[in-house]
């Protein structure tokens, strides 16, 4: 297992597992044997699928072939859940989040797709689970492409005239593509950075960065481990989260929620009115339910900002199919406080514009990817920076344009929710599919046990950017 997965690996608490979570809304509902006969033929070409996990004290975790491979261990169905008087979304809720605090069998291979083949209005919610040390968002996407009914087989390898699944890339390239996506485009910003904690240490990182002696894996860690500690102090600069109720100590439980009232072309007409993008808007909405949520509670957020670290793809899109995680984190200020909805709007696009090309997306690469390999009282001592800077986990993913269809039937809404490392208990998943902006919000039980509220917030506040976009004058297009 590379580094950097061993590190998504051992990232697991009681509090926060790193487990992503997502949701398929399927109509027609489905059969359990068809699902498993789809995922025997196009999950499974996938070796990691069939693969667990081994740690030993010497190697370090390693992924083997599970020889006692059962796809009835990993694709199992539920009777249909019983209502008690709530709405089927309101029971849908409840399995989500228990399943969101279940950990998976580390005997076996680190997934699991639950159907419920009756939701009680003639559709089925397929509820999958997937360990963050197999794979992140990005190459996800693609499994989940790759199983529906129009979707293409990972890329296959010809050996000795035979055909065999492609390997993942060996161990031996990661040092490559940690030295070129970690440290070299960090050499000249990080130096700069560091360089309030003395010159003798901002020279000594520089040249380091700027070797060209090839390296082993042993030493490529130990430059990885030496920039953790650069970063953690670029890190450590930047203020706290202003202090609200979503801050804490979370627990075990989880509860969820989500939407998917918005409509993409209406987010794209808003953004295009007002100057912004459809990241912009989204993000500003997000702000303003939050801020909304604050202050239905009672608490003021006015001048309040909370920091949510968004993932950001490293790898190019071709290469998803071959799973792990490369990825890095934005530290993203989110303007809550901001009571008017343009100027919060034009507030988040000036961040935006403000974190292009800055070194801040491979920074926190490299602190998550280090504490996950060091003891749990250092890790932990690290990933809490992140519960000291960072309110929430917040990611924003192009899905296709066109529903997709899944054993001749349509999948109606696609939702997933992101885990939370060291003490951040508030994860937003923003999701474009067929047409729609689905929200989804998964938020520590103890914290904020009703995600439902926040999440009804976001489409009033669209409401309010489309009612001023409207009132714009608009200009016919020049012939």
């Amino acid at each position: 297992m590379s580094k950097v997965d061993t590190a998504w690996l051992r990232m697991d608490t009681e509090a926060n597992l790193m487990m992503i979570v997502g949701v398929w809304s399927i109509r027609p509902g489905i059969t359990l044997d068809a699902l498993r006969t789809r995922v025997a033929e196009r999950l499974l070409q996938y070796p990691r699928f069939r693969q667990k996990v081994v740690e030993d004290a010497l190697l370090g975790a390693q992924w083997v072939q599970d020889k006692d491979f059962d796809i009835a261990h990993h694709v199992v169905g539920e009777v249909p859940l019983p209502l008690r008087g709530q709405t089927r979304d309101q029971v849908l809720r409840e399995r989500v989040a228990e399943l969101c605090s279940q950990p998976l069998d580390p005997a076996r291979a680190l997934w699991q797709m639950q159907l419920i083949e009756d939701m009680g209005d003639g559709s089925s919610a397929l509820i999958c689970r997937v360990h963050h040390c197999i794979a992140d968002g990005i190459a996800l996407i693609a499994v989940m492409l790759s199983i529906t009914d129009d979707g293409k087989a990972p890329p296959q390898r010809s050996s000795a005239g035979s055909r065999r699944p492609a390997q993942e890339p060996q161990e031996a390239h990661e040092a490559d593509w940690l030295l070129d996506a970690f440290l070299r485009p960090m050499s000249n910003m990080t130096v700069k950075a560091i360089g309030l904690a003395g010159k003798g240490v901002s020279k000594g990182v520089g040249a380091m960065m700027n070797g060209t002696t090839p390296v082993d894996s042993s030493l490529e860690m130990a430059r990885m481990g030496y920039q953790a500690v650069s970063d953690v102090a670029a890190f450590a600069l930047m203020p706290d989260d202003s202090p609200t109720r979503l801050k804490g100590k979370p627990g075990a439980k989880k509860t969820v929620a989500w939407d998917d009232s918005l409509s993409l072309a209406d987010v794209k007409a808003v953004g295009k009115a007002l100057g912004a993008s459809i990241n912009d808007v989204l993000l500003a909405c997000a702000a303003g339910a939050i801020g909304k949520y604050l202050a239905d509670k009672g608490e003021d957020p006015a001048g309040k900002e909370i920091r949510a670290m968004v993932p950001v793809n490293l790898r190019p899109l071709e290469q998803a199919w071959q799973l792990g995680n490369r990825f890095g984190l934005v530290p993203l200020v989110l303007p809550v406080g901001i009571a008017n909805p343009v100027e919060r709007l034009f507030a988040v696009r000036a961040r935006m514009s403000e974190l292009k090309g800055s070194f801040q997306p491979v920074m926190a690469f490299g602190l998550l990817s280090v504490a996950g390999l060091l003891i749990k009282p250092v890790q932990h001592a690290m990933l809490n920076l992140f519960a000291k800077k960072a309110t929430a986990v917040m990611t924003n993913v192009p899905g296709p344009a066109e529903a997709l269809k899944f054993c001749g039937s349509t999948v109606e809404k696609v939702m997933f929710w992101v885990p939370q490392s060291g003490d951040i208990g508030l994860g937003l998943s923003i999701l474009t599919y067929a047409g729609r902006v689905q929200f989804g919000l998964i938020t520590d039980a103890g914290l904020c046990p009703d995600p439902e509220a926040i999440i009804a917030n976001f489409a009033p506040e669209f409401e309010k950017l489309l009612m001023l976009a409207l009132m714009m004058p608009w200009e016919r297009d020049a012939a």
